[in-house]
């Protein structure tokens, strides 16, 4: 497979929608559309089960025309699911299905959230569900999010009312909304998380109701409607040339794994949704009437809307530089304000927005794509001001390491150049999501690190901290430490800069069949990171089975490169089910992972390390036949596991099927999602038909019923 590099960018613009590595970067109306959002103090909560149940269009509506903060809390991250674009399954599908819906909020303005829930699959009941969660647990994640984002309002996606009739995890998710909007304020629940947070009561709780819930339109044009609120989520935004709903097709689309690409809708689009707990807004268009959304909210607000309010009202298009005065003065007086949480909030924000006002261009790029503990890297500094302001460097820091320059005057539009030397201290954790270090279980996923339950992946390493000298106000900004290149075909590339051991190791097949006893050899293939390797790998297995030289020696001259050892290993005489694992040893150090790499192009590139192991079966077949016909379908790998039963796998080629094409095949096997994704097979579906007709043996696996590429014969 290949590499993890991550890079999300900071800015808070929206609709920058270029490759997901790259660094976005704003024109005058996104600027103008942020300052929009600074001047709005309140914050809504979308609460549902997976990846692509949440309602983008009121995601985008309630961000980009309310102007709220909005998150969405996805109590799993989709690991139960399909995958039609790729191999990934399970956990690396949960990593890749993470990662859209990034992208997804990184196009409607959204902020993303999880619980440590694992999507285990579908479920029945939620008994079921919160049963196999562990309840306790996930509402404690609920009421977590909760306290520390401090929404207003919450949504839910799905009904709490009819247990059994749907998902069982689209109606957990409801049901655990339901008891932690009351529990948040509660000082008697989850006590032992009230450490780095605190209590918060929202105002009220809503669920998006829609006619699909009434079973008809008809049905829902007869419902009562008093305690819901219609908002026209349709609408056109002139200064960012879409309209709302534009925006969250869009972002729906970034949910390429469940095929979710589709396309955009326009016009009046009325959305509802229906109060469940506090009071019903007065206005019933409105879900934020009645509660302060404005910087009077917060005391010693009232002079930072005086500076704000007016540029937002008279915004200078042309020259937005000319605002930079009066948001570093609000950024000054922000600071002294007491609300840490709207503190924080907002400082973030308008640190993005002076970034952007003056053209600011800071970067920090390592000379390498990845580093190991204990190796030190050279750091290039970038700066350019691109404005007629006076701003000065005063200095640029990574982890305790700083530039030997002194302060720099950083003249319009000049690039200014630094080095650090950074040593990776050798405390410093791999990269690897963070849900994934430790073995789970099937219903929660295990987090040693309280601090890190709710965010969406793991925090980068290592951040430049830009000093910023601007009218005598120091404004620290922090960019992650990034790897860039180019290549021919698609120009500038950012990666992440990533922490990885000296060495992983890896199985070709994740599990390994044997139809007899007779012995296979099993290839290990170690990968460099690291310059000058050497070391030994030890092949471990159960005692059942058995292995000739389970220790082997290896030496690697540079990083990226890659050694391949054999081991022979020899199954049970009787039916086993046993898993085999290496261990590679260098300087003392043992090293138990693999390195797995998801590279999409609509997301950012992920580095995953995982337990290193396969599982070995041998079984007792009786094989019938010997030659499969088999249509590759999304992310497929079966003919591989026919292989190793010992029949003889031919991929077809969709196209080639004609009349008597099949006839030289045992069997037939359609690959997972092949109806989905292979357009060419409902021309071709009345061949093999044909060739079921006259006694032959098809085999389709799964497919979703509403993509099915068939047509009527």
């Amino acid at each position: 497979m290949r590499h993890i590099w991550v890079f999300l960018g900071c800015s808070l613009f929206l609709l920058n929608i270029s490759k997901a590595q790259t660094p976005q970067k704003s024109t005058p109306s996104d600027i103008y559309h942020a300052v929009q959002k600074l001047n709005f103090l309140g914050t809504a909560l979308y609460v549902a089960a997976h990846p692509d149940d949440e309602n983008t269009r009121l995601i985008s509506y309630l961000s980009n025309n309310v102007h709220a903060r909005t998150g969405y809390l996805s109590l799993t991250r989709g690991d139960g699911g399909q995958n039609l674009i790729g191999p990934e399954l399970r956990e690396l599908l949960g990593v890749l299905r993470t990662q859209e819906l990034l992208a997804a909020r990184r196009v409607d303005g959204g902020e993303q959230f999880f619980t440590r829930a694992n999507d285990f699959g579908y479920s029945k009941h939620p008994k079921e569900t919160l049963e196999i969660w562990n309840k306790e647990a996930i509402l404690g994640d609920v009421v977590t999010a909760i306290r520390e984002f401090k929404p207003d309002v919450i949504i839910n996606r799905f009904d709490h009312r009819n247990p059994g009739t749907t998902h069982g995890h689209h109606t957990s998710s409801a049901m655990l909304s339901i008891e932690a909007f009351d529990l948040a304020n509660d000082p008697n629940a989850f006590p032992n998380r009230l450490t780095a947070t605190e209590l918060w009561q929202p105002r009220r709780l809503f669920f998006n109701t829609s006619w699909w819930f009434y079973g008809s339109e008809e049905a829902f044009d007869k419902a009562d409607k008093s305690k819901m609120i219609n908002m026209d989520v349709g609408t056109y935004y002139p200064n960012l040339g879409m309209s709302n709903n534009e925006i969250a097709s869009l972002a729906s689309s970034q949910h390429l794994c469940q095929g979710f690409g589709r396309l955009s809708s326009r016009g009046s689009q009325p959305e509802y949704i229906e109060l469940l707990k506090g009071d019903l807004p007065k206005i019933q268009t409105d879900l934020f009437e009645g509660i302060n959304t404005s910087w009077s909210r917060i005391t010693g607000g009232d002079k930072i809307a005086a500076l704000l309010t007016p540029i937002e009202d008279n915004f200078n298009f042309k020259n937005p530089y000319e605002h930079l005065p009066q948001l570093v003065e609000a950024y000054k007086l922000l600071q002294t304000v007491k609300n840490e949480h709207w503190k924080k909030i907002k400082s973030n924000e308008l640190k993005s927005i002076i970034t952007a006002v003056t053209g600011l261009h800071l970067e920090a790029i390592s000379k390498t794509a990845y580093a190991n503990p204990g190796e030190s890297v050279t750091i290039a500094i970038e700066v350019v001001n691109r404005s007629p302001v006076s701003i000065t460097l005063e200095s640029v820091e990574i982890a305790n390491e700083k530039s030997d320059s002194a302060a720099v005057l950083l003249a319009n539009n000049t690039l200014m150049q630094q080095n650090i030397n950074l040593t990776i201290p050798l405390e410093t954790n791999y990269t690897s999501p963070y849900w994934l270090i430790e073995k789970g279980s099937l219903g929660t996923y295990k987090v040693a690190d309280m601090s890190l339950i709710g965010k969406p992946e793991t925090p980068r390493a290592f951040n430049a901290i830009f000093k910023l000298n601007i009218n005598g106000t120091i404004i620290p900004i922090s960019k992650p430490v990034v790897y860039k290149y180019a290549k021919p075909d698609k120009g500038e590339i950012y990666q992440p800069f990533e922490i990885v051991p000296e060495a992983t190791a890896r199985f070709n097949d994740k599990v390994i069949i044997f139809s007899d006893d007779t012995p296979k050899e099993i290839p290990v293939t170690i990968k460099a990171h690291a310059d000058n390797l050497s070391g030994t790998v030890q092949f471990c297995f159960d005692k059942a089975w058995s292995v000739e030289n389970d220790t082997k020696s290896f030496t690697i001259a540079k990083k990226g490169d890659e050694q391949t050892l054999y081991f022979t290993l020899t199954p049970p005489p009787t039916e086993n089910e046993s898993y085999i694992s290496p261990i590679v040893r260098i300087n003392g150090k043992m090293i138990t992972k693999e390195l797995v790499t998801i590279d999409y192009d609509h997301v950012p590139m992920q580095t995953i390390l995982l337990p290193s192991e396969a599982k070995t079966v041998r079984l007792d077949i009786k094989k019938a036949g010997e030659h499969i016909g088999y249509i590759m379908g999304a992310g497929d790998e079966m003919p591989t596991s026919l292989e190793q039963m010992g029949y003889i796998v031919h991929l077809v080629n969709p196209s080639d099927i004609s009349e008597g094409f099949l006839d030289k095949y045992d069997a037939v096997v359609l690959g997972i999602r092949a109806y989905n994704v292979v357009d060419e097979l409902k021309f071709k579906q009345r061949y093999i038909l044909v060739y079921v007709e006259q006694g032959g043996n098809v085999i389709v696996q799964y497919n979703t019923a509403n993509r099915l590429s068939l047509i009527n014969i």
